[in-house]
């Protein structure tokens, strides 16, 4: 699976933006998620979807953050709305298998990566 990241950029607080991630290669079985990285701090996942549209959020993005799908064009999206400045940070797609019946947000138990996208909020 290969996954490319688009849509970052800078914003002033209280703005938004929309990240788009495209998928190609062998998709079956898989869920994605969006993780961030700020700088100095550790990878955090941030929202995560299944093929059916059943999606799971951070506490720390619940209400201003969706994740959503087009599965037929196999892109994964992120609406950012609000956005603060502590949402700064690389902003990157990921894939995993299915397993466990849950959607993990934890960034070790995904085997595919973007390569990111920067997302920077003024205040």
């Amino acid at each position: 699976v290969q996954l490319v990241e688009s849509g970052g950029g800078s914003v002033q607080a209280g703005g938004s933006l929309r990240l788009s991630c495209a998928a190609s290669g062998y998709t079956d079985s898989i869920y994605y998620g969006w993780f961030r990285q700020a700088p100095g701090k550790e990878r955090e996942g941030v929202a995560a979807i299944f093929s059916d549209g059943s999606p799971t959020y951070a506490d720390s993005v619940k209400g201003r953050f969706t994740i959503s799908q087009d599965a037929a064009k196999k892109t994964l999206y992120l609406q950012m709305n609000s956005l603060k400045p502590e949402d700064t940070g690389m902003y990157y797609c990921a894939a995993r298998t299915y397993g466990g019946g849950w959607l993990s947000l934890l960034s070790g138990t995904y085997k595919y990566w973007g390569q990111g996208t920067q997302v920077t909020v003024s205040s």
